[in-house]
């Protein structure tokens, strides 16, 4: 399990398998950021596209 918080990445998706666990952080070095809209205009038609669920 990666462990190592990387500061330059906050995160609050606790049921990714990045996740820091101890402090809302990612552990990787960097993310993919995508969208699910032709056009997007809000942050909520963002996605991390490195998110991994925990229960997989």
């Amino acid at each position: 399990m990666i462990t190592d918080k990387n500061e330059c990445i906050a995160c609050t998706v606790n049921n990714c398998v990045y996740h820091a666990q101890s402090e809302n952080y990612c552990t990787l070095e960097k993310i993919q950021v995508g969208t699910h809209e032709t056009n997007p205009t809000k942050s909520e038609c963002t996605d991390c596209q490195s998110f991994v669920n925990k229960m997989q």
